[in-house]
């Protein structure tokens, strides 16, 4: 009776198992590709104008910009004209010394310790800003 008992167990697992594997899971399904999304790239065809120049070492592209012109699009959006309060300030600013990258490192240049400017307006209470002002001299 055993025998029998095992036989039919076996059985019912065995259809349980044929049947599991008409259905799909997620768990033994795997990613495959698409054979039909699979696209062929156009052949490579030689221009029909032979007398290109090759380009000069070192020389920049003609069909690009300038990096930094394309940092300045970037940013933002492309050269603007100065505002009156730009032109100003650059105008009073003047001209700055050629050399001064090699002087602000020196040990000689003057510097203005802002260190306790700084502190003090990193530790003053926030506020809504109502009571503060400014203006732009012109």
């Amino acid at each position: 009776m055993t025998v029998r008992i095992a036989a039919k167990f076996a059985a019912v697992a065995g259809l349980a198992f044929g049947l599991a594997a008409c259905g799909s899971t997620n768990v033994f399904d795997r990613d495959r590709p698409d054979e039909f999304a699979v696209s062929r790239q156009a052949p490579l065809v030689i221009p029909p104008d032979f007398a290109l120049e090759p380009p000069r070492p070192g020389a920049p592209r003609p069909q690009q910009d300038s990096a930094s012109d394309q940092a300045l699009e970037a940013l933002f959006g492309g050269l603007q004209a100065r505002s009156a309060t730009e032109s100003s300030a650059i105008r009073r600013a003047g001209d700055a010394d050629p050399s001064i990258r090699s002087t602000v490192s020196d040990p000689g240049t003057n510097t203005v310790d802002k260190g306790t400017v700084v502190r003090d307006i990193i530790s003053a209470p926030e506020g809504d800003g109502r009571e503060a002002q400014s203006s732009i001299p012109e």
